[in-house]
């Protein structure tokens, strides 16, 4: 008895990476993320210059990059993970530090619009390589 190959087609995105309905998913839950913590954040009664001013300081990260893609993978992802913003509302939350919810907010809100956009988590190869696929490709690239 042979087993049939997979189907390889143009919605195949590479080894590693989420495709079809779960990719879907996981952009809605990126929009999901985005939408409740501006929602989050207009409650904490903060100004909305500081989202102005902080949105894209995780980005700043990607200067990981400059000490090869391994190095960069790791330090973006620990910017666009949501594990340290989400302890951080924790800890606010528990401190009644608000101004440190809301900083934390506007972070999960730019990982959330990220992962809507389909900016994943990077794997260590290339930059371009995320669990959401490969940015600015329909398949891996060669290399």
């Amino acid at each position: 008895m042979t087993t049939a190959a997979p189907i390889v087609d143009s919605t195949t995105i590479g080894p590693g990476t989420v495709h079809g309905a779960p990719r879907l998913w996981l952009r809605l839950e990126g929009a999901t993320l985005f939408v409740g913590a501006l929602i989050a954040f207009a409650a904490s009664g903060r100004s909305w210059w500081l989202v102005a001013i902080t949105v894209l300081l995780p980005d700043l990260l990607m200067v990981g990059y400059l000490g090869g893609t391994r190095v960069g993978a790791i330090l973006y992802n620990v910017a666009h993970a949501t594990l340290i913003p989400a302890a951080l509302v924790g800890v606010g939350w528990w401190q009644h530090w608000l101004s440190l919810i809301a900083i934390a907010l506007v972070w999960l809100a730019h990982i959330g619009f990220d992962r809507l956009m389909g900016y994943g988590l990077k794997y260590g190869d290339h930059f371009q390589h995320t669990h959401l696929g490969w940015i600015g490709h329909r398949s891996e690239p060669h290399r």
